[in-house]
């Protein structure tokens, strides 16, 4: 009874305050329907990014203004959309839901469930699209993101708030490597977003199972455009996907999110670029395809403490054609990003897994805050298997070879074999420094590849049982590896 006379109660205001007077409504024309675009005429103060409405209920996104008409792309469509039909500005821009009643859910980039489950009731609504945090808001990476890598986590490490570029070609890796981070994030208090654009639907299948077989998924969003989708949804995927990280980040948490890939995010705007008659550029991207993915990119950070100090670390996947990473794509992406995690097809071919190519990869910034222990240990170990690297080179020929350098040679082969390492198989930190201390101290030298892959598996176990921690004296550690190596 009082939900009904609160109703009554509101009505009357509403009749109270009901003025009569005239009032301008702009009315457009749809003109033309195609390819996943809609040309509008008659809608004069329409701004870019503003969603539109047909008669019939379709909505679009501004994209493009010109002097007689405007251009939008269609997100939602129904089977009366049709040229001749009106269209009306709804003066909001596109929004998004966002919160923890996302974790374990599949959406599309309008946060609309593809799992079958309700649609989540999210208190807080932030736009898609907005600018990054600014420079007196950030605050300094100093806090490890472990991958459970062994060459991530030890050689190229990164850290929370960093931008990370997964680069390579098609099937050499990449999309794993963006995996095993994501299960490795189980029990960090880690929020993970991991944003598929333009995949099959096969791949995307395979994605959802991996995550939710391996409990994954319940701390994790997956913001799904597949390949079918619409060209403006899958344009829009990777600000859906930083939207909702965005809002841990802004509340004190720490996120992680995966961008597979943006080679493709690049080729859908070209399409939905050309499709607007936007003027085109370098191989037929527009001008502003940079700051496309700057403005995306920029976003992730670590904040300062005075903004909570959460964090959003990015994973941005990058497809190369025949090994070229000076490529368009390619190279704004190595500028804007923090540094690279190169994948080789030749590494991917010869077995070598995971085929993370060390001399072309790097991490800016990662070792600042990676673990003293950690990083004194690898530091030694990669220039050991650079300099291994080199010599292999030279070693092909066939020439005699001095004890030194044999010795260097027999000591590169090893590390390369303790640094392949099974899909979903990540190492915990303790389990990380325990095999790098072994390595250092030659406690594995003499060892067949069954015998090197046996102790390993024992420092991982032993390690994680174990009472020291990353903070633990170094002798204690070799102490303790010298009594678990069997």
């Amino acid at each position: 009874m009082a939900t009904n006379l609160s109703l009554l109660d509101r009505q009357d205001q509403q009749l109270d305050d009901y003025r009569f007077e005239p009032r301008i409504v702009e009315h457009g024309t749809v003109i033309s329907i195609g390819d996943g675009v809609m040309w509008i005429d008659g809608l004069p103060s329409a701004g870019m990014e503003e969603m539109l409405r047909t008669d019939d209920g379709s909505l679009g996104l501004v994209y493009m203004l010109s002097e007689n008409r405007i251009g939008a792309m269609i997100l939602e469509e129904t089977p009366g959309l049709r040229a001749g039909i009106g269209a009306s500005l709804t003066g909001r821009r596109l929004t998004l839901p966002t919160g923890d009643e996302l974790l374990g859910r599949v959406v599309d980039p309008l946060g609309v469930p593809l799992d079958g489950g309700p649609v989540p009731e999210c208190p807080d609504i932030r736009l898609l699209d907005r600018l990054s945090p600014q420079i007196t808001e950030r605050g300094f990476v100093n806090k490890p993101l472990y991958t459970g890598n062994k060459i991530a986590d030890t050689m190229i490490p990164i850290g929370h708030g960093q931008r990370q570029l997964l680069i390579g070609d098609n099937g050499t890796g990449k999309t794993t490597f963006a995996l095993d981070a994501v299960l490795h994030q189980a029990g960090r208090d880690v929020c993970c977003v991991y944003v598929l654009i333009g995949q099959k639907r096969s791949t995307v299948a395979q994605v959802i199972e991996t995550l939710r077989t391996s409990g994954a998924l319940a701390y994790t969003t997956v913001v799904v455009a597949e390949a079918s989708a619409r060209p403006g949804l899958k344009y829009l995927a990777p600000f859906a996907g930083c939207a909702i990280a965005e809002h841990w980040m802004e509340t004190g948490r720490r996120t992680l999110i995966v961008y597979d890939d943006l080679s493709t995010h690049a080729q859908i705007y070209r399409e939905l670029s050309l499709l607007l008659r936007r003027p085109p550029g370098r191989e037929a991207y527009p001008g502003d395809v940079f700051y496309l993915h700057a403005r995306l990119l920029e976003r992730s950070t670590c904040l300062s403490a005075e903004k909570g100090g959460g964090s959003m670390t990015a994973l941005a996947v990058v497809e190369t054609q025949q090994d070229e990473i000076a490529a368009y794509i390619p190279t704004n992406l190595i500028s804007i990003t923090d540094g690279q995690v190169y994948f080789d097809h030749k590494l991917f071919a010869s077995g070598i897994l995971p085929a993370i190519d060390v001399p072309r990869s790097v991490s800016r910034i990662g070792g600042q805050a990676q673990h003293p222990a950690i990083k004194r240990e690898s530091a030694r170990m990669k220039l050991d298997y650079l300099q291994f690297l080199e010599l292999e080179v030279f070693s092909h020929f066939g020439s005699k070879l001095e004890a030194g350098i044999q010795a260097r040679l027999t000591k590169g082969r090893l590390l390369r074999q303790i640094l392949k390492q099974d899909a979903q198989s990540p190492l915990s930190p303790k389990a990380q420094l325990a095999w790098t201390v072994a390595f250092n101290e030659k406690f594995l030298d003499g060892r067949d590849q069954d015998a090197v892959n046996a102790a390993i598996s024992a420092l991982s176990v032993a390690a994680d049982t174990s009472s020291l921690t990353l903070d633990s004296p170094r002798e204690d550690w070799v102490t303790q590896i010298r009594r678990w190596l069997p």
